[in-house]
C-alpha cells in the first residue's frame, strides 16, 4: 500500500503530541464515516486506510510506549467497525464522541 502522508511519514507525525496525533487521526475517521453515509465506499474506504496509516505511525511513535494497549486497541476497534462484523457494537456517534475531544483539544491549543 502507497503511503498517503509521505510528509508526515518522514518524521512530522513524530513532532506532534498524542493528542495531535488523534486529532488528526480522527477527522480521517470523520471523513469515513461520512463518505459512508453518502453512499462512497470508494471515497470512504480511502480515509479509512489514511486513518489507519496514521494510527500505525502513532503506534510506532517512541513516545506513545506506555499508550500502546489503547492504541492497539483503537485499531481494533477501528477495524472490527469498518471492515468486519462490528462485534464490539460501535457506532458512528461513539467514534465521534471518542474523537470529539481530541479535536476540541487541538482547537484549543491552535487557540481556534
Amino acid at each position: 500500500m502507497k503511503r498517503q502522508h509521505q510528509e508526515l511519514a518522514s518524521g512530522r507525525w513524530f513532532e506532534l503530541s498524542l493528542v495531535g496525533q488523534l486529532g488528526n487521526i480522527g477527522s480521517e475517521v470523520e471523513r469515513a464515516i461520512r463518505w459512508r453515509a453518502k453512499g462512497n465506499a470508494d471515497y470512504a474506504e480511502r480515509a479509512f486506510e489514511r486513518a489507519l496509516e496514521l494510527l500505525d505511525l502513532s503506534i510506532a511513535d517512541s513516545k506513545n510506549r506506555t499508550r500502546l494497549r489503547e492504541l492497539t486497541r483503537l485499531r481494533e476497534g477501528l477495524v472490527d467497525y469498518f471492515c468486519f462484523d462490528n462485534i464490539y457494537g460501535s457506532s458512528d456517534e461513539s467514534w465521534r464522541k471518542y474523537f470529539r475531544s481530541f479535536a476540541y483539544a487541538v482547537a484549543i491549543h491552535r487557540g481556534v
